[in-house]
């Protein structure tokens, strides 16, 4: 890793008064969680059982009411987070937190690290694996309820109604709390962290359009289209550059 990067980085930092985080997929890899696109990634996992579906497909709501037994199978398989432990770069962004070095974190993930370490200003504009509903009645439901529930579709035990995760699938818009409130701290920020995502994914991504404050950060293994826009740009590995921060100086 460039020394003289990690000097501007850890200099940005210092002077910057409202530093926002917007994450991805790539956050969370070193916890174990495969990310979405890449060779190894969670639409790469092949299981004869999904072969006939695409990806966005087994996590969209059109699979979910036509097909809910595919859904709720690969949802089982593929996302269940327990036992899975936040890494130092979630554990990084809270002590930032903590320290008034940072507003908050915009994540795409679904996994509920960032506030396991300690983060306290997430917005999850993707949803949340640790809550779950009923489509019905609206009961509101733990993290494990959809894992350990008895036969292939998740029921309510009150209505009959089927139990989803307050997840956003593919075909579904953004949740509006977290969304707008995304939009502010992006339009507050004089400086952005884009790490661990490809940008790939709208309208989320649309958010590296919106910042227009004086330095735009991108930590990503592969190229974003806002490296050609950002002030320092890290293709290494998220956590060692998240570790490389100091605070106390």
């Amino acid at each position: 890793m460039d020394e003289q990067k990690v000097a501007e980085l850890n200099r940005i930092i210092r002077e910057c008064k409202h530093i926002v985080f917007f994450g991805g997929a790539g956050v969370s890899t070193e916890s174990g969680i495969p990310d979405f696109r890449s060779k190894d990634g969670l639409y790469n996992q092949h299981d004869v059982k999904f072969d006939r579906y695409s990806p966005e497909y087994l996590l969209s709501i059109d699979c979910l009411i036509d097909h809910p037994e595919v859904f709720y199978e690969f949802y089982r398989q593929k996302l269940n987070t327990a036992g899975i432990e936040p890494n130092r770069t979630h554990y990084k962004l809270a002590e930032m937190e903590k320290a008034g070095k940072l507003d908050g974190i915009i994540t795409q993930n679904i996994d509920g690290l960032h506030q396991r370490a300690g983060s306290k200003n997430v917005q999850e504009v993707h949803g949340t694996t640790y809550r779950n509903y009923c489509m019905k009645c609206h009961e509101k439901y733990p993290y494990d309820f959809i894992f350990k529930s008895e036969g292939p579709i998740a029921k309510c035990p009150k209505c009959g109604g089927m139990v989803r995760p307050d997840v956003t699938l593919y075909g579904e818009g953004l949740p509006q709390t977290a969304w707008i409130e995304s939009k502010r701290l992006v339009f507050r920020a004089d400086c952005l962290i884009i790490g661990g995502t490809s940008l790939a994914v709208q309208p989320a991504a649309s958010l590296a359009y919106d910042f227009s404050g004086k330095y735009l950060i991108v930590i990503n293994r592969d190229k974003t289209f806002a490296d050609r826009t950002a002030a320092l740009v890290f293709h290494d590995n998220i956590g060692e550059v998240m570790d490389s921060i100091k605070l106390d100086g």
